[in-house]
């Protein structure tokens, strides 16, 4: 199992094998029917198509509680959800890239060579989700609350390839399409459909001042539906919906602790009545800068293929440190992102203290191994531009399954602190490392005083975090050895005290004058 530190020698063996896996990169423009899924390490598709990111923005306020119940009631709104919306993505064609948690990501890359029929395409889907989410519920003592949506478009040129270690592997869209749709849909609290400028140009349709605040209008999204023709009606949906339902029951969510580490849990095992809860650390590390980056190499050949080598190096060494060093568990990769959960304890315990310290570690270490990376891949002649790593962690009670119908199930991580610690990192550039306020009570006071009252800190490697933990063991043992000699010296301070009424004087002695039997 992992040792929890992180040596630099391995960190380097491992990059280099990285590299030696995407030595020969294949550029491939996409093709109709192309199959997208389980494509080999060192090839890619230039895909035309249309981004659609989905935000359920109520979440939130379905896990404020925090509690079992809350973990319960989220968990059966999203797989009810992910069911339904699944049911569309088929009926319409789309390809569905990533459902994590409460943002769906899927892309129109038909009809073919038409880019403002997908447009239109996209919008009428969007707006047959929402709908159709608005009415998904259950009959039940404890219903559910109505889906509130928000959605981003963009359409453009992305990179598809698959990533992730055996068993795990990924598809994924690197691109500025795909990037921008996601800032649309979770860049407000107001519910609609929103697109960009180039996006609405291509459609003939007015630019606006402010994208993340202007959602199209219903005349726009009429004409969306009427120029689509779908061929499905939200009725259709929920009585598809229903039936699956039907044949396939969503079963309660049972919780269990898991023994740690999380480097141990099997995803592949879990299911709603095999699922995990207890209190851990949830971490997301962002690679910054990623999306100009690509954008500004996707339309030559050779420039792509180093973004491929660069995503390939960075993600694995990445998913290398939290797994194999200090025996976390990667929940997916989300884009340029890697969300993954770390704990410490036993089977009925988590030991915060250690989970924190642990967790800190490992992303100290995580910056340390991208640097170190960035510096080969710089050696070798890879064009890897000018990249930096944004890192989030926060502490809590987090729950783990997967939502689903057999043979299609998806990984799952939810709770406030999952929330929290994508917001941490949201705020960091890409030199930073921030931790939430639960975490931070846990923290080592080294850290503590490296982070300060923002609980943010710039450059915070390996050998800073190691250094700072150091210092403070060796101040703290200095103090008790302080504290165990003082006790001493004062007894001896006494001791001269006490005698002291009793020296002699410095002179010779003298005959006595005191008569016989007075002395």
């Amino acid at each position: 199992m992992a040792s929890r530190k992180w040596d630099r020698n391995e960190a380097e063996r491992r990059i280099d094998t990285r590299m030696a896996e995407v030595e020969e990169v294949t550029i491939k423009e996409y093709a109709r029917e192309t199959d997208l899924t389980g494509l080999p390490t060192g090839t890619a598709y230039r895909v035309d198509g249309v981004h659609l990111y989905i935000d359920i923005l109520n979440i939130d306020e379905m896990l404020d509680s925090g509690g079992v119940r809350a973990h319960r009631r989220t968990l059966r709104f999203l797989n009810l959800h992910y069911r339904a919306v699944r049911n569309i993505l088929l009926d319409v064609e789309a390809i569905q890239v990533d459902f994590h948690n409460q943002r769906l990501h899927a892309v129109f890359a038909k009809p073919y060579g038409d880019e403002v029929a997908r447009i239109h395409k996209a919008v009428a889907t969007a707006k047959l989700i929402c709908d159709v989410l608005a009415r998904t519920g259950e009959d039940s003592d404890d219903p559910l609350p109505a889906a509130q949506v928000r959605v981003g478009i963009d359409s453009g040129k992305a990179l598809a390839v698959t990533n992730g270690r055996r068993g795990s592997r990924e598809p994924l869209f690197l691109g500025e399409p795909a990037n921008l749709a996601a800032k649309l849909s979770g860049g407000g609290t107001a519910t609609g459909i929103y697109m960009t400028n180039s996006a609405r140009s291509t459609v003939e349709w007015a630019s606006v001042k402010d994208e993340k605040a202007t959602k199209l209008s219903d005349k726009q999204v009429e004409e969306s539906q009427d120029k689509a023709n779908l061929g499905i009606t939200v009725d259709d949906v929920i009585a598809d919906w229903e039936g699956d339902l039907d044949k396939n029951p969503i079963g309660s969510f049972d919780f269990t602790r898991h023994t740690p580490p999380f480097g141990s849990l099997d995803l592949d095992l879990l299911s709603p009545k095999n699922s995990r809860r207890q209190e851990a650390t949830s971490i997301y590390a962002d690679i910054d800068g990623f999306t100009k980056y690509v954008a500004e190499r996707i339309e030559d050949d050779e420039s792509a293929k180093d973004v491929v080598r660069t995503l390939h190096v960075l993600r694995a060494e990445l998913d290398s440190v939290l797994y194999n060093d200090f025996a976390g568990l990667k929940i997916r990769f989300i884009g340029d992102c890697v969300h993954g959960i770390l704990v410490e304890g036993t089977a009925h315990t988590t030991d915060d203290d250690e989970t924190a310290k642990n967790a800190m570690l490992c992303a100290a270490a995580m910056r340390s191994s991208f640097e170190l990376a960035m510096e080969t891949l710089a050696e070798e002649g890879v064009d890897a531009g000018n990249l930096g790593l944004a890192i989030g962690l926060e502490h809590g009670f987090l729950a783990v399954t997967r939502l689903g119908i057999k043979g299609e199930m998806i990984r799952c991580c939810i709770s406030r602190s999952v929330l929290s610690s994508e917001d941490e990192q949201l705020r960091c550039d890409g030199s930073e490392t921030a931790i939430g306020p639960e975490l931070n009570k846990s923290a080592p006071d080294a850290f503590k005083e490296l982070f300060g009252e923002e609980r943010i800190r710039s450059g915070f490697d390996y050998d800073e975090a190691t250094l700072s933990l150091e210092k403070k063991t060796k101040a703290s043992t200095a103090r008790t050895e302080g504290n165990l000699l003082r006790p001493a010296t004062v007894a001896t301070a006494v001791a001269s005290t006490a005698t002291a009424g009793f020296s002699f004087p410095s002179q010779a002695a003298s005959p006595s004058k005191i008569p016989p039997g007075f002395a």
